[in-house]
């Protein structure tokens, strides 16, 4: 694979135009944004603001356009989901720099990941092609992993030698860890937007292994009622809360004694391709976590005193090493 040093040196003293089709406060549009700032002689920003996705897009392409008519910049740097972007890629010009963020396949997510399309058939293998093509345009690919550029690579049919990792980084602007009050009781938590990957069917059912552990208590932060049937009566040692800010969730992680991190999924194959955004909070805030067994993990990961893992989608291991940590013996 490309040392992303070498995608670096494609970018020095060199005018940007970068484009994202996801708010711009994006944990990956901050730090990618950041790091062409200390790059580029200068970087101009097509982004929105708006919750709304059609928004975002259309403002997008609307702003983009005039852009590429005039081709006043060295390179393009398209950010997350550049699939998004394929109205204008026969307009992408070929003398310039094309560097994209190939954060997500559609046809991973949507066939394997969510499980929302079939594989094989019609729609999964557009997916597959739109995702191949959109690959082909770029002249240098950014990934999130060494293991989920593998992937793209041979699912694909895409050089390694133009795919180059940059780790996710916290944003430390939020996440910092400061003094706090001792909890009267073992605090674990986990926080997380629901998906497949993230394997929370594990999670709960470790928690129910440990409802009668009252010297435990567990902070779950998410839309989990509004993806699995939880009867709140069933996990006596568990607050769920459907979702809070930045700035509270870095208090609720703050007076935690451990994290769950994961991914636990052992069903779903970039679980294993890919390091779970929270784990880079959690680590900036000095928590003790919980790793599911990943590849992708272990690049950046060994066990220590701080960084535990567990096999993928076994709860009772999950429940046995929170019950061992929790006590003072890993």
């Amino acid at each position: 694979m490309l040392p992303i040093e070498e995608i670096e040196k494609k970018f020095y003293n060199k005018k940007i135009l970068f484009i994202s089709t996801k708010n711009l406060d994006y944990i990956r549009n901050t730090q990618e944004i950041n790091w062409l700032k200390g790059l580029a002689s200068e970087i101009e920003i097509i982004c929105h603001p708006s919750n709304n996705y059609f928004i975002r897009l259309f403002f997008v392409y609307l702003k983009l356009l005039p852009k590429l008519i005039k081709r006043d910049f060295d390179g393009l740097f398209l950010g997350f989901a550049p699939q998004l972007l394929f109205p204008y890629f026969p307009f992408l010009p070929k003398n310039k720099l094309i560097v994209m963020d190939f954060f997500i396949s559609f046809y991973d997510t949507l066939v394997d990941d969510r499980k929302k399309i079939k594989d094989n058939t019609f729609f999964s293998k557009a997916l597959h092609f739109w995702d191949r093509k959109t690959l082909e345009k770029a002249d240098c690919v950014v990934v999130d992993t060494k293991a989920h550029g593998e992937f793209f690579s041979e699912e694909f049919r895409i050089n390694k030698r133009k795919i180059g990792v940059l780790y996710i980084e916290a944003d430390s602007s939020i996440y910092q860890p400061h003094p706090r009050e001792k909890n009267a009781k073992f605090e674990v938590i986990y926080f997380g937007s629901i998906l497949p990957v993230q394997g929370i069917q594990v999670i709960l059912d470790a928690l129910k292994l440990l409802n009668n552990h009252s010297e435990i208590h567990f902070t779950l932060i998410g839309p989990i009622g509004s993806k699995f049937q939880v009867n709140e009566m069933d996990f006596p040692n568990v607050t769920f809360i459907p979702w809070v800010t930045q700035k509270d969730l870095a208090e609720y992680i703050n007076q935690a004694d451990l994290a769950l991190s994961g991914h636990f999924s052992s069903t779903v194959g970039k679980a294993n391709r890919t390091i779970a955004g929270k784990t880079y909070i959690y680590l900036a805030m000095q928590k003790k976590i919980i790793l599911g067994d990943s590849d992708a993990n272990r690049e950046l990961y060994k066990p220590s005193t701080n960084i535990f893992y567990v096999e993928r989608g076994n709860p009772q291991a999950l429940a046995n090493l929170i019950m061992d940590i929790s006590s003072g013996n890993p």
